[in-house]
């Protein structure tokens, strides 16, 4: 069985690849796997550290809008087209599994034009053009949002998540993370990120809330993003306000936080709602809207709370996750909510898929 994995750029198309990789491994330990991704993408780093193998094919990013760029695209996607279909030759693919991204279009096309089943896994309420076009090449595509607005033969399945995250007893680890990170274990503890990438109207506004809460007696792990940098870092003092620029152990984090403030990207949606972590959602306010429907969807459920990104401010931070960190009765609450909204099984249930349909 030779499974090929299509999905790059930001971890939220590169995880969910990798955990059914993991999965296929797990139900079938001589499956040949191989994930194509662009030199644009985080996965030329993930990838080979998660011991998989990775092939390059060019990047062609498709334009919203009508612009001079578009005239490019065709001959720019047909050399992606023939680039992936001879990577499906070479490994001689039984199966094509795309996640979106800019290597999914060409992916798509190379499968179809070789006649090799084709499974379309979207994570978001609202897919991209990439899985759009996906999704009208096959009968086998999965969701990871209960209503995506994908076609009527999509199956909700959640998102494929890695097991370190979905095997995470928060409470049983919590004391050890907060040590890993010379965190205090009797402190109430924020966690500040804005997904694989970060997010810089996160970053500022945790950061000038910082003084505040160390007077509240709250300690913070923020995680800043690789490309994020700051002009004034808090000062050394207690509680603890501990800076990372990336952190590859996000389950440390998720154990060691009692709240998180973040994006709502559809990867740190389906994480925290499968670990159980109370969260105030900032969604970005670009793109269709897919992360405020991520939200939406948690915070209704009681799982979180929400805010707009432009309505993130240090007051607002100090007026709305202070009294939850404050609260254990509520976080705890919040805490089965969201768990109650998780999928903890969508990497073994994809992986079966995928065989089945490769057979």
């Amino acid at each position: 069985m030779r499974v090929v994995l299509a999905g790059g750029g930001t971890a939220g198309h590169i995880e969910p690849a990798l955990a059914l990789a993991d999965a296929l491994r797990h139900l079938d330990r001589s499956a040949g796997i191989t994930c194509v991704g662009t030199d644009r993408g985080l996965e030329t780093r993930l990838v080979p550290a998660r011991g998989y193998d990775l092939e390059l094919v060019p990047a062609v990013p498709l334009p919203r809008s009508i612009t001079p760029s578009l005239l490019t695209v065709p001959g720019r996607l047909a050399g992606a087209i023939n680039a992936t279909a001879a990577i499906l030759d070479r490994v001689e693919a039984d199966i094509l599994v795309g996640f979106g991204g800019y290597v999914a279009t060409p992916a798509y096309l190379a499968a179809k034009r070789r006649g090799l089943p084709i499974v379309v896994h979207e994570a978001n309420p609202r897919p991209g053009l990439a899985n759009r076009l996906g999704a009208r090449l096959t009968d086998h595509v999965f969701t990871g949002f209960p209503e995506a607005q994908l076609l009527p033969k999509a199956e909700y399945i959640g998102t494929p998540l890695r097991r370190d995250i979905v095997n995470l007893d928060r409470l049983s680890m919590g004391d050890k993370a907060r040590s890993w990170f010379g965190l205090e274990n009797d402190r109430p503890t924020l966690l500040v990120f804005g997904g694989s990438q970060g997010a810089r109207s996160v970053n500022d506004a945790a950061l000038a809330a910082a003084p505040a809460l160390r007077r509240a007696g709250v300690q913070v792990l923020h995680v800043l993003g690789p490309t994020n940098t700051v002009e004034h870092e808090p000062p050394p003092g207690d509680p603890q306000y501990v800076l990372l620029p990336y952190l590859d152990r996000m389950d440390l984090a998720y154990a060691a936080a009692d709240v998180a403030l973040c994006r709502s990207g559809a990867l740190t949606c389906a994480e925290l709602t499968a670990v159980g972590l109370p969260a105030a959602y900032v969604p970005l306010p670009y793109g269709n809207g897919e992360q405020r429907m991520n939200a939406e969807r948690i915070a209704q459920g009681g799982g979180g709370i929400l805010v707009d990104d432009a309505g993130l401010t240090p007051d607002w931070i100090i007026q709305n996750v202070l009294p939850m960190l404050h609260d254990p009765e509520r976080v705890a609450v919040m805490s089965e909510a969201a768990s109650r909204l998780g999928r903890k099984d969508a990497d073994i249930m994809l992986a079966r898929k995928v065989l089945e349909i490769a057979r």
